[in-house]
């Protein structure tokens, strides 16, 4: 990520110019799908009328950690956002991308 100190747009600038200007392509794909999956795991605890408490109960994972996930202030291990999905009847899937894009993965030095 691109360092800056500014965390919001500056008036009159959209979210989406902001983020273009701040992120490369890379960060703000990661940055949408993380928003999607705190998203969709909000809304399930919240369509099934449980609190962050109740989910605690059900999953094992600690309300403090819950509400930072939720909030996106932590980067949770994948163990423990599978945790939480599984108490709210949902999981991880992998998918390819949509746009096709291949990734480079860096090739060992030896």
């Amino acid at each position: 990520m691109k360092k800056n100190s500014v965390d919001f747009p500056p008036a009159g600038e959209s979210w989406a110019s902001f983020k273009e200007r701040l992120f490369t392509a890379e960060e703000r794909r990661e940055l949408d799908l993380r928003v999607e999956i705190i998203s969709e795991m909000v809304k399930a605890r919240e369509d099934r009328g449980i609190s962050q408490r109740e989910l605690e109960s059900a999953s094992g994972v600690a309300q403090p950690v819950i509400s930072r996930v939720e909030r996106g202030t932590t980067d949770p291990r994948v163990s423990t956002l599978l945790k939480l999905l599984a108490s709210l009847g949902k999981t991880l899937k992998v998918v390819p991308l949509e746009d096709g894009a291949k990734h480079k993965i860096a090739e060992p030095k030896i």
